[in-house]
């Protein structure tokens, strides 16, 4: 016998990693140059050179004994403080090194954090559409029941009243993306402010905590000078998890962390049920290596100006052709809405263009597509006459 749900995470691929390998093997059948591949969030931007030199120093200089060994359970002291000096230089946000956890990426701090939360079948847990799938998977995973909230129709922000609808006493905590994956948004300081008032309300009404989790991977990747607010700053009951996946372009590392409000009630406890859940799913010890890169390298960040240039080209050329899309402030994918109602279909018919996106009906929207634009931007404009052809067939061009 085996766990059915586990069976049935592992036999049926992501939607995301389905369209990811089938745009493999039409590269190998037709080659690469003629499959336009924006399925996946891979970055395409090489790591700075101050990231390369330092593993390079690191690995040169480094005792192989030290370098390939356990950390703490917890994680290297000096990357913590490293990291908590880095964010209270950026945010002034007071947090400390003991308050600190590394992960396996922001996956790993994401499940350590929801199973130290989640204490009964009964327990809810609210993600705003549009969501990044897993959220799902992690939910459930750790015993919890995942309840979608739709976002505020034309500008994705948090819509409260719709929250107020789904609220209730079983709600143990909310998950927040920004900027977002799938739609690019960030949310503004006026959301983030509203939304910590209204659950600091609900607090007192139900008698518990309500925990705040930024899932913050795509922090980094912002245009237009634009600031996403650190969600410890404006709710104490807060936490988040973090990945240098993006910021570092080191996705395939595995390496982040849990962070703990430092104002959070009982910070010490939810610090060590955090600590405890890292401990019973095994990710005790993040890759040692890379925690003492990020020590050398936490306020290093990739060349984000590429994305920058990759989403002005395909989201000005896209709107041009009639689609209509949600201009992304930050991340590296560009929403857009689906010339037809079922999504899905449209992704289809999109293959006959070798044109890979994902349709958004797991991200908890349906009727859009997500089309990563982390890719080379040559790419981009050997694409655009297959969107301008399927623009076309829809009779969308102006």
């Amino acid at each position: 016998m085996v766990n059915e749900t586990m069976y049935d995470y592992g036999s049926r691929a992501s939607v995301i990693r389905e369209i990811f390998e089938y745009g493999k093997k039409r590269a190998a059948e037709i080659g690469a140059e003629n499959v336009f591949n924006f399925s996946i969030g891979n970055p395409s931007v090489p790591a700075p050179d101050t990231v390369t030199k330092a593993l390079e120093k690191l690995l040169a200089e480094g005792d192989p004994v030290f370098l390939h060994g356990y950390t703490s359970a917890v994680g290297d002291p000096g990357t913590r403080k490293a990291i908590a000096d880095s964010i209270n230089r950026k945010y002034n946000a007071g947090v400390t090194p003991d308050r600190i956890y590394m992960t396996c990426g922001a996956a790993g701090a994401l499940s350590s954090c929801l199973k130290a939360v989640i204490t009964s079948p009964e327990d809810e847990i609210i993600a705003f559409t549009p969501f990044f799938p897993e959220y799902t998977v992690f939910t459930h995973a750790n015993g919890g029941k995942l309840v979608q909230v739709e976002s505020r129709d034309g500008d994705f922000q948090i819509d409260l009243e719709k929250l107020d609808k789904a609220m209730n006493p079983h709600v143990q905590a909310l998950i927040v993306n920004s900027p977002n994956n799938p739609s690019g948004v960030i949310y503004t300081e006026e959301t983030i402010r509203n939304l910590a008032a209204y659950l600091e309300k609900k607090q007192a009404e139900y008698g518990h905590e309500i925990y705040l989790i930024s899932d913050e991977p795509y922090r980094e990747l912002v245009y237009d000078g634009l600031k996403v607010p650190y969600v410890t700053n404006y709710y104490d009951n807060s936490m988040v998890c973090y990945s240098y996946s993006k910021a570092l372009s080191l996705p395939g590392e595995r390496i982040g962390f849990a962070l703990v409000g430092p104002k959070m009630k009982d910070a010490g406890k939810v610090y060590a049920a955090i600590c405890g859940a890292g401990r019973a799913l095994g990710y005790v010890c993040a890759p040692s290596l890379f925690q003492f890169l990020v020590r050398d390298c936490v306020d290093e960040v990739s060349d984000i100006s590429i994305y920058k240039r990759n989403r002005d080209l395909l989201n000005e050329n896209l709107t041009a052709y009639g689609y209509t899309c949600v201009r992304p402030d930050g991340a590296f994918y560009l929403f857009m809405k689906s010339p037809e109602p079922d999504a899905n279909a449209f992704c289809e018919k999109a293959k006959k263009h070798e044109l890979l996106f994902v349709p958004c009906d797991g991200f908890g929207t349906p009727g859009y597509v997500r089309i990563s634009y982390c890719v080379q931007t040559e790419q981009i404009e050997r694409a655009l006459p297959a969107f301008k052809a399927l623009a076309e067939e829809y009779g969308l061009t102006k």
